[in-house]
């Protein structure tokens, strides 16, 4: 697979048989730079949705649909002929996104499993035999003799784990360390080393065999990126496949949404009931130090733009404290431009945006510096003391702690939100504007209801 400048090739011209792909080997077609990324983020959504949905606990049932749906969502093409393109690509071209660390590598393995899993079992079952066919697999389905000798057997698995019982069912013998899963939840009838799998079943044989034959070719995949591609694409593609694996996929936050204006004299209460814990734990130690360094006041000053701080209010507000340390004549010469800067006033004048979830908790705070994601960056010890000055209760507290230990640093936020605003945030949290946001809308919310038009105080 190439990516070029000009009009591609197309891979398929004909949408017959399964639209899902085993992803063998890159397809030999060029692709237009533009639909190089687009594709990529097209996937990643569905990927980080996947995710999303595995942190907070989505049962099965929920998975299925949730997938399905994000597929149908972002997977979309004006032309029908070209989903399987599209499907081709973005996967290869996420695979050397994902290929270049073993943390990278594992959450790609993992998500693209999930999504496959899901995908095969929504094709018919015509088309699941014919991508067993594929896969090279050397089972066979049980003979009717084969089958009548442990028919009962099969039948008590099927009613204990609630699935239909039918006298046509297909099965395949297949060794047990195949299906691993399906051992592990008892799941699966096992006679003399062998596993009798129904064909409802067979997804976990085909997903052992998928997630096998993609964790290797992720190893050969970073082996070609570290020997070759990344010197040889180091000025058209390196940059492309960096950024992507650090994304923001959600809305612009560079401007804030109508009619949200802070002020001056709201920002300490404000920044107590709306600010998600990484800005407030800024603000409170600008408040404390009269002082941030570079990537705290980018991080906290963005953040502040992007909630509604205008330019004149922005730069009162950094001069109040700055010049409680260096002095206003100081702030006046070395950081007053930065502010300007930000809100495209000075250089280039780009208008420039809010940092997201992904951009904080990739960031590498140094001694001394403040900023990054404090569910990433925090001892747990700091992290718990926080928690509780934000009035975070034990039981939530713990779930937060438990998501902390397990890297879900986003959904650890997003169970603070809900601890502290004692509502749910189904989308989860991807950004501190969202966080303020969705945060304000609650409070405003609440505060209609207590006060509802038409009524009077009493005197």
């Amino acid at each position: 697979m190439e990516a070029v400048r000009s009009q591609r090739k197309s891979l398929v011209s004909t949408g017959v048989g399964s639209t899902l792909p085993l992803y063998r080997s890159a397809p030999p077609l060029e692709v237009r730079l533009e639909d190089f990324e687009l594709y990529a983020i097209h996937r990643l959504r569905v990927l980080k949705g996947i995710s999303d949905a595995l942190s907070r606990g989505k049962k099965p049932d929920e998975m299925e649909k949730l997938v399905l749906d994000l597929w149908k969502t972002n997977m979309r093409h004006q032309h029908s002929s070209e989903l399987l393109n599209k499907d081709i690509i973005s996967h290869f071209v996420l695979r050397l996104v994902y290929c270049r660390t073993e943390e990278l590598r594992k959450w790609f393995l993992s998500i693209e499993t999930t999504l496959f899993r899901y995908r095969f079992r929504d094709e018919a079952p015509e088309i699941q035999r014919a991508l067993m066919a594929e896969f090279d697999l050397p089972y066979k389905a049980v003979t009717t003799a084969e089958y009548e000798s442990v028919k009962d057997k099969l039948n008590q698995v099927a009613r204990a784990i609630g699935q239909p019982i039918t006298t046509d069912a297909i099965y395949y013998k297949v060794p047990f360390e195949e299906v691993p899963e399906l051992v592990a939840g008892r799941r699966v009838f096992i006679q003399k080393g062998n596993a009798y799998i129904a064909m409802n079943q067979v997804v976990s044989l085909v997903i052992t065999q998928f997630r096998s034959h993609l964790s290797k070719a992720l190893v050969l995949t970073n082996r070609k990126w570290t020997s070759m591609i990344r010197e040889q694409e180091k000025d058209r593609l390196v940059p492309i496949i960096e950024a992507l694996s650090t994304s923001y996929l959600g809305p612009d936050y560079s401007q804030p949404r109508e009619h949200a204006e802070i002020s001056l004299k709201d920002i300490d209460q404000i920044a107590k009931s709306s600010f998600p814990l990484c800005m407030r734990h800024l603000f409170e130690k600008l408040r404390e130090d009269h002082h941030l360094k570079h990537g705290g006041r980018m991080q906290l000053g963005l953040f502040l733009k992007g909630v509604g701080l205008k330019l004149d209010d922005a730069l009162a507000f950094w001069r109040a404290e700055f010049s409680r340390k260096v002095g206003a004549e100081r702030f006046d010469k070395e950081y007053a431009y930065s502010i300007r800067h930000n809100y495209g006033k000075e250089g280039k004048r780009t208008d420039y945006t809010p940092y997201s979830c992904q951009k904080i908790i990739s960031s590498t705070p140094g001694v001394g510096d403040h900023h990054g994601c404090p569910y990433r960056h925090f001892s747990e010890e700091n992290l718990r003391a926080a928690l509780t000055r934000m009035r975070v209760g034990n039981r939530a507290l713990e779930d937060v702690i438990d998501k902390v230990r397990n890297r879900h640093y986003q959904l650890a936020c997003t169970l603070t939100f809900e601890a502290v605003h004692g509502s749910s945030c189904d989308a989860g949290v991807n950004h501190p504007n969202q966080y303020y946001n969705d945060s304000q809308r609650i409070l405003e919310s609440q505060k209609s209801s207590s006060n509802p038009k038409g009524t009077t105080a009493s005197m």
